[in-house]
């Protein structure tokens, strides 16, 4: 009992010297956290099916029985912007998980080999980031079809590029460092010094950066379910959700107020992570 009692104090300091170190990444990390709890706690948050209609209350304002309202077939829009937030939740964690597994190893590889490899890996990588993003998107989510997982993809072949150049540049610094050339002076392989020293000093930059890609993969994934392209009816789904109520933003604006502060929310919640990180991950302030 005495261990779980002083296990609280010493809990709630390590967030407190957090919160202190980066207000932003803890407000972040909590946002983000609180949604990723809703998405998945969806079944049991809910007291409406996000797809079952009620054509008895079609576009009913916010009510005790539906906080948020409902949209023109009765459904819930509560109940849909929750079981939204898994969709948007699944292609960001998702297209971003899949981009750094395929590029961390590679931006390792070219910035520490460099020479033939690190042409043979970055060429490609520039001739995919000459294309802009979004019609790179459009056009793989056109060619490959619908579906979640097949978002999922898509998006990461547009990310694989920059996590590649930002874990480069990383490696390139810390491939320089003293500790790097003692390491190699003790005898250790390509593979340890890689795996062991320059990867751990090295995959800040990179979590930041893919917190603010998950960001952008929110918005992308809202978009291409607006257009069309991604999420089909009646999947809930944020950008699905705004397309389908801008026809009715004069009767019933909180069919586009909802989605849209939802959006905004996870978006706020990822930059804040991704901008608080850095000084978060600070080696320096363990010292201070």
């Amino acid at each position: 009992m005495a261990t779980l009692t002083g296990s609280r104090p010493a809990t709630l300091g390590r967030v407190h010297g957090w919160y202190r170190a980066s207000p932003a990444a803890v407000t972040g990390g909590i946002l983000v956290i609180v949604l990723s709890l809703a998405a998945w706690a969806a079944p049991w948050l809910t007291v409406y099916e996000p797809e079952t209609m009620d054509f008895n209350a079609p576009l009913t304002g916010p009510t005790a029985a539906h906080w948020l309202g409902t949209d023109h077939f009765g459904r819930d829009v509560l109940s849909r912007v929750i079981f939204g937030y898994r969709i948007s939740l699944a292609v960001a964690i998702g297209s971003v998980g899949l981009a750094m597994v395929i590029g961390v190893p590679l931006g390792l590889l070219a910035g520490y080999f460099r020479s033939w490899t690190e042409n043979l890996i970055m060429r490609p990588m520039d001739v995919i980031m000459a294309f802009p993003a979004i019609i790179l998107v459009v056009a793989l989510a056109g060619f490959f079809g619908h579906g979640v997982s097949l978002m999922i993809i898509a998006l990461a072949f547009v990310y694989v590029p920059i996590i590649v150049r930002v874990m480069r540049g990383s490696t390139l610094a810390a491939a320089g460092e003293l500790y790097i050339e003692g390491a190699r002076a003790r005898g250790a392989t390509h593979l340890r010094v890689m795996v062991r020293h320059i990867l751990p000093n090295a995959v800040t930059p990179v979590l930041v950066q893919a917190s603010v890609l998950m960001g952008i993969a929110i918005l992308l994934e809202a978009a291409l379910s607006f257009i069309g392209l991604g999420t089909q009816p009646p999947t809930p789904s944020l950008g699905l959700m705004l397309s389908e109520g801008r026809a009715y933003m004069g009767d019933a604006p909180w069919l586009v107020i909802a989605p849209g502060c939802a959006i905004v929310l996870a978006v706020l919640g990822f930059n804040l992570l991704g901008n608080g990180l850095p000084d978060l991950l600070n080696p320096a302030r363990k010292h201070r």
